[in-house]
C-alpha cells in the first residue's frame, strides 16, 4: 500500500486530511505533538478505513524530531510516497508586543518543520513509484497579510516559496505544491468573536466559511495531480477576488 506522513494530524485540517488519504487506500504516520489521545483516535479511523495507521509523536520543529518520524513512518509502512506538511501553529499579537521568542517559535514550527520533514523524506520519496509528492498548508495570509499575526503571515509566505524551491529542486521525480486556506471552521478559529466572524463572512463571496474537509480535497488532488507542481491551490470561498 502507498504511504503518507501528514504533519500535525491529531485534529484540525491534518485529522482530515489524514482521514481522507485512509479512505483513498493510503496507510498514514499521524504526528503530533501534545494531543497523544486526540492522534490515537485519528489512527483508529484510519484502521477502520481499512489502513494502516502509526502514531508518532514528535516536534518536527526539530530535525531529530522529523527525522524519527519519517524513519517510524518508513519502518512500518516500508517506505514513504506522500508528506504533508501541516504542521503550524498561529499567534495574535501587533508587532510592538511581539519577542524576537515568538517570532522564531512562529517560523521553527510552521516553516523550518516542512524543510525538515521534506528533508528527511527526500530518499523514501525519491524511491517511490506512486509519484511521490510534498504539500504545503500555508494560508490566505500568506498572499494578505495580517496586522496582528505579522509573524505567521511571513511564515506562510515563505513556506509558499519553499515550495517553489523544492519543486524545482525535485522535478521530475517529487512534485512539490502548497494550499493556501482561507477561513475554515477548526479549533484554531474557534476564539474569534461573533462581530470577528461576520466581519470575516461578509468578504467570503461563496457566503460560508471552509470546512476541514474542504482542505483535504484539495491535498488528495494535488496528491494525484502529475501534471502540476510548483502551485498554491488557493481555497477561500473567492476571498481574494474582492
Amino acid at each position: 500500500m502507498p504511504a503518507a506522513v501528514v504533519t500535525g494530524s491529531s485534529r484540525g485540517l491534518g485529522r482530515a486530511i489524514a482521514l481522507r488519504f485512509a479512505s483513498d487506500g493510503y496507510d498514514v504516520a499521524v504526528n503530533y505533538h501534545s494531543s497523544d489521545e486526540a492522534a490515537a483516535q485519528v489512527a483508529d479511523v484510519v484502521r477502520e478505513r481499512g489502513q494502516e495507521a502509526v502514531v508518532v509523536g514528535a516536534d518536527v520543529s526539530d530535525p531529530d524530531g522529523a527525522s524519527r518520524l519519517v524513519e517510524t513512518a518508513a519502518d512500518a509502512f516500508g517506505g514513504v510516497d506522500h508528506v504533508v506538511n501541516n504542521a503550524g501553529i498561529d499567534q495574535h499579537v501587533y508587532t510592538e508586543s511581539l519577542s524576537p521568542g515568538d517570532f522564531d517559535r512562529i517560523m521553527d514550527v510552521n516553516v523550518n518543520s516542512a524543510f525538515n520533514v521534506t528533508k528527511a523524506a527526500l530518499p523514501y520519496l525519491e524511491a517511490s513509484d506512486d509519484d511521490p509528492s510534498v504539500t504545503n498548508v500555508s494560508s490566505i495570509l500568506a498572499h494578505t497579510g495580517a496586522p496582528v499575526e505579522c509573524h505567521y503571515a511571513a511564515s506562510k509566505g515563505a513556506l509558499i516559496s519553499l515550495t517553489r524551491s523544492h519543486a524545482g529542486d525535485f522535478a521530475p521525480e517529487i512534485r512539490v505544491n502548497a494550499i493556501a486556506p482561507g477561513h475554515i471552521e477548526t479549533d484554531m478559529t474557534a476564539d474569534r468573536t461573533p462581530e470577528e466572524k461576520a466581519e470575516e463572512l461578509a468578504g467570503i463571496p461563496v457566503g460560508h466559511f471552509g470546512q476541514p474537509e474542504d482542505i483535504a480535497e484539495a491535498a488528495a488532488y494535488l496528491r494525484d495531480a502529475t501534471f502540476v507542481t510548483g502551485e498554491t491551490l488557493n481555497v477561500n470561498g473567492g476571498e481574494r477576488m474582492g
